[in-house]
């Protein structure tokens, strides 16, 4: 919804918007933008000056003063992904990038790498690409491309919003269970992307990575080209198309070897750190050569692509103790990016500090697969789960995770884990334990509580 506005706003509409508990990234950018955004809903702000268009995003209620005034008002109504399609990708060759992980980043990488081989794509993610200082690009190429997100549309639409942006070429990076409060179980999620691939052209093409989980299934359904990509021992058992194969990490990111149709590529470089940062550049590198972009090129550009905010971003460091911050939540992201650090501070102590704060994450459905997510750091912090109601896709009242219960598993497996309520305490906790060449990495796709700048200042102070 940010990012939309921020289009909007550099194509000379005047735009405002309405929240709770915004926090930054976005928040920063929104004013930075000029968009003035109105602390919590009521009806008087659609109704004082009638906008011409009301875009309304699926975390608002049936029953927010503001939607229910638009609709009642008769004003013109858009979901955000019918508004995005419309205002933005129509006439243009739409590139969809779905995936239960690393949407943002592959997005990310896709953008940079046709910006950086003279292609002026426009694109729309759901975070900060460094690259671009933002969220949003509008370039005058013939291609739009866009983080597809497998969350249902708005409360009178429940369709995926990745159904709305008509994929011609479709990148899936992976299909896991998340969003237990839209989705009932893994199968269900799997019916979203098989409706998804299933509607892509003849003359379009998937670009999957068929060594992940549940990928190729989906893939099978595709009516157009499929090139499979990967990195690791899957993507090779899978004998996908583009293999990431020999990773050699190093502080600034990793060294790969790469493979197209068994025929080995050369080595490059991207300035990212774990195996699965690897096979995000690989399936971007195979995108750009689905649109015809010459390997050499993109293969050249790509150690200039700069990351994304909230995905292993260095926060800061005092005492001698590094902070960073990643938006990791579901157990393989937590697992892959912690792994990824590991590699990229290889000896230093690696402290994990965790938030369970996605809907998904608050419930027991994750509880034992998180305790396996940590292996690669030594010390964990739990932080204890919000008290906040939990939706669930069935309707069922259900159990919640235990921070408690996962600091207990982590010791059994031998490791210094406990779970802490707040986060002044954490950040106290943080400040007496940790020293001079520590690691600590908060994950949550959340503000946290503000976490990062707390814990900098107490670490300056030890």
């Amino acid at each position: 919804m940010g990012s939309l506005a921020g289009l909007l706003r550099a194509r000379g509409y005047e735009v405002t918007g309405s929240d709770t508990g915004v926090y930054p990234p976005m928040s920063t950018a929104l004013a930075r933008w000029g968009i003035p955004v109105a602390e919590g809903f009521a009806a008087e702000h659609v109704l004082a000056r009638r906008p011409d268009l009301v875009v309304i995003g699926n975390a608002v209620r049936p029953d927010n003063p503001e939607a229910r005034a638009a609709l009642d008002a008769e004003l013109s109504v858009m979901s955000f992904p019918d508004a995005l399609y419309e205002h933005a990708i129509r006439g243009r060759h739409s590139v969809v990038v779905a995936g239960t992980h690393g949407k943002t980043t592959t997005t990310s990488l896709v953008a940079t790498l046709l910006h950086e081989t003279g292609r002026d794509p426009s694109f729309l993610v759901g975070g900060i690409a460094a690259n671009f200082d933002g969220s949003f690009r509008e370039g005058k190429g013939e291609h739009f491309v866009v983080e597809g997100d497998e969350y249902d549309t708005v409360f009178f639409d429940k369709t995926p919003k990745f159904l709305h942006y008509h994929a011609r070429t479709l990148l899936l990076t992976s299909v896991e269970f998340d969003h237990a409060d839209i989705y009932r179980d893994l199968e269900h999620v799997k019916s979203a992307f098989r409706t998804l691939v299933a509607g892509l052209p003849a003359e379009g093409a998937l670009v999957a990575a068929l060594g992940a989980s549940n990928v190729a299934e989906i893939a099978a359904r595709a009516p157009c080209r499929v090139v499979g990509y990967g990195a690791g021992a899957a993507a090779e058992e899978a004998r996908v198309h583009w293999l990431g194969r020999r990773l050699d990490p190093d502080p600034t990111g990793t060294h790969f070897e790469l493979v197209v149709e068994g025929e080995p590529r050369g080595r490059t470089f991207v300035p990212a750190h774990g195996r699965f940062n690897v096979e995000n550049a690989v399936g971007a590198l195979a995108v750009l050569d689905v649109l015809g972009v010459p390997l050499e090129e993109s293969m050249g550009v790509l150690p200039r692509f700069r990351g994304v905010k909230r995905r292993q971003e260095v926060r800061g460091e005092a005492g001698g103790v590094t902070v960073l911050d990643d938006f990791a939540h579901h157990p393989t992201a937590v697992r892959e990016t912690l792994a990824g650090l590991r590699a990229r501070f290889a000896g230093r102590p690696l402290v994990a500090v965790f938030e369970p704060r996605s809907n998904t994450s608050r419930r027991t459905v994750f509880q034992r697969d998180y305790a396996a997510a940590f292996d690669a750091a030594d010390r964990i912090v739990v932080a204890a789960v919000p008290a906040a109601p939990v939706y669930s896709a069935t309707g069922e009242v259900t159990e919640l995770f235990s921070a408690e219960q996962l600091a207990a598993d982590l010791r059994a497996r031998g490791k210094d884990a406990v779970a802490i309520d707040g986060v002044p305490a954490i950040v106290e906790r943080l400040g007496e334990t940790c020293a001079p060449g520590d690691v600590v990495v908060t994950l949550s796709n959340g503000g946290f509580g503000g976490i990062w700048d707390a814990l900098l200042a107490r670490l300056a102070k030890a």
